[in-house]
């Protein structure tokens, strides 16, 4: 992993993490649900940009090292269980 990304994507999680934390606390504390879901909605978006940072970053190192290295099927086939993944 590229240093620029691990180091964003480190950011990202740390931000994550807090937010998470803050909507354990709402929880806790009774707050209106719709206050409360606001929030998971704002941490379910900051994990779609971590994982679109993580998916870049993998793109323009890991995918064009291993077609260099002759590991097309591979490649393709993490691809393919990615977007499977991505795809439910």
């Amino acid at each position: 992993m590229k240093s620029d990304v691990k180091e964003d994507a480190l950011k990202r999680l740390a931000y994550i993490e807090g937010h998470l934390a803050g909507v354990r606390k709402m929880v806790q504390d009774d707050r209106y649900c719709v206050d409360v879901l606001k929030q998971t909605y704002a941490i379910r978006r900051a994990i779609e940009k971590l994982e679109g940072v993580l998916l870049e970053g993998h793109l323009e190192t890991c995918v064009v090292d291993g077609i260099k290295e002759g590991r097309q099927r591979q490649i393709v086939d993490e691809l393919r269980e990615l977007y499977a993944i991505g795809g439910r």
